[in-house]
């Protein structure tokens, strides 16, 4: 009979495992030079996208002052708001079909979270040492070496959350007008709290929460699994080829007793240098973020020991059950996959599209609430209205103004309108018809706006002429 304390602690549920701090084991490889080259990648074009220049200016701003998303030559405005709408739906797409099949191969190759953390734990290697190194002076008590060490990496971190804050919020706020006022000290209220808060938050994801983000926080690991299907290639642990495992020294004599065994050694260096400190040999895991570490500790020690490599590797359900037999050649062999790949596709055209029709030329047209409709003094009929020509172009422009209506409709007052790059100008303006009384109340009117330097910039819009 067990006890009522006994059989609570068997019932008893961990929502998660309590592993500790994480010292991952440094392993060298392909999927490690992958990750490397991924790293510089995206932080060369990080750090490095907001200090170039394009015709005097930033080339990639999202200028929150002037509500403008500079990206080189392109220049979007609110009204474009379409366009970065479907940039993020194609990169929502893509990631959908990258996992369909890859599995989580964007977690841990390419994540914010996984290259900063990657980052954060180079440092912490180079400072503290290796990772037993690292483990023994977490145990240590408090000694001046062990506080300098932790103060050196601490100090090195900040620095680079610290310039990673200052980058992000760089691409809101030109970077070099930026830097010029942190220097005095002369930062906005909310250029300040962005660049301290970024700041603090990569200082304290990478630095401290690490796995934890992959693990508890980050919604991509639960609901990866609806996109998974048995030919999604994830790293996998090949179960038939590796079992039952076996130490060197056991395997030998088993070998010599003529006992069956696997490739495996179990030697534990796939665990040792999981960034998330699970077993690969356990099965399919939403912790596992397909960095691929565990594969290149594996192949070193099969080399090592003259057995082929690949015994945890990308593979598909499918193949590891069925070894030997080719897995399918064509990307698109699910309907999923090839849905995913076709709204892709889709959203990538109509984004394409958009962006080739695309005119830079906005105009709002207002009535004048005041006074609807009055009479001239030849006797005509003239109503107002107020223009707003918003002029995209980051060079100055003229614009002719024309009108279609009544048969008698005419503008009073100039046509031509010049306006001044990337600014948007009220023009006031009058409409003036006859009377017809077999035709009052209100009747619709076109104002077509044309580039003077070239008619394929036109805008046409509608609103009413009202007669007594």
């Amino acid at each position: 009979m067990h006890s009522p304390s006994t059989r609570a602690q068997a019932a008893r549920i961990e929502f998660y495992r309590k592993t500790g701090k994480i010292h991952p084991r440094t392993v060298s490889g392909r999927f490690d030079t992958w990750r490397w080259a991924l790293v510089w990648i995206t932080q060369i074009s990080f750090y490095g996208a907001c200090w170039l220049s394009w015709d005097d200016r930033q080339a990639v701003l999202f200028h929150t002052a002037e509500r403008k998303f500079y990206l080189f030559g392109l220049v979007l405005w609110p009204q474009d708001a379409l366009l970065p709408a479907l940039l993020l739906i194609v990169s929502a797409t893509a990631l959908f079909l990258v996992t369909m099949l890859a599995g989580r191969v964007f977690c841990g190759f390419a994540c914010p979270q996984t290259v900063y953390t990657t980052i954060f734990r180079w440092v912490e290697q180079r400072v503290e040492g290796d990772h037993l190194a690292r483990m023994r002076l977490d145990q240590s008590p408090a000694t001046p070496r062990k506080l300098g060490l932790k103060g050196a990496k601490h100090a090195v971190w900040l620095a680079i959350a610290l310039w990673t804050g200052i980058t992000f919020v760089g691409y809101f706020t030109p970077i070099r007008e930026l830097l010029w006022n942190l220097g005095p000290g002369e930062l906005g209220p909310w250029e300040g709290f962005w660049v301290f808060f970024y700041a603090g938050f990569a200082y304290l994801q990478a630095g401290f929460a690490r796995e934890a983000v992959c693990l508890h926080m980050c919604p991509y690991a639960r609901f990866q699994s609806v996109m998974f299907d048995r030919d999604t290639r994830s790293v996998s642990y090949d179960a038939g080829r590796g079992e039952p495992r076996k130490g060197l020294r056991v395997a030998a004599s088993a070998a010599t007793a003529g006992a069956p065994r696997g490739d495996c050694v179990d030697c534990s260096l796939c665990v040792q240098v999981c960034p998330t400190g699970i077993d690969i040999r356990d099965g399919l895991q939403y912790q596992c973020i397909n960095c691929g570490l565990c594969a290149d500790a594996c192949d070193d020690v099969m080399t090592r020991i003259g057995t082929p490599t690949g015994l945890i590797r990308f593979a598909s359900e499918r193949e590891l059950a069925a070894p030997g037999v080719a897995p399918p050649s064509s990307v698109l062999r699910h309907p999923r996959a090839a849905a995913y790949a076709g709204l892709l596709a889709a959203f990538v055209a109509l984004g394409g599209w958009l962006l080739a029709q695309r005119i830079p030329l906005h105009v709002d047209v207002l009535r004048d609430r005041r006074a609807l409709l009055h009479e001239a003094a030849d006797g005509s009929i003239e109503n107002a209205y107020t223009l707003k020509l918003a002029n995209m172009e980051e060079a100055p422009r003229s614009f002719r103004i024309r009108v279609e209506g009544p048969a008698d409709a005419r503008l009073v007052g100039p046509d031509i309108v010049p306006v001044d790059a990337g600014s948007v100008l009220p023009v006031p303006l009058r409409v003036a018809a006859s009377p017809q009384p077999e035709r009052s109340g209100a009747q619709p009117v076109h104002f077509t706006i044309e580039a003077v330097d070239d008619p394929r910039v036109r805008v046409t819009e509608q609103t009413s002429f009202l007669r007594p």
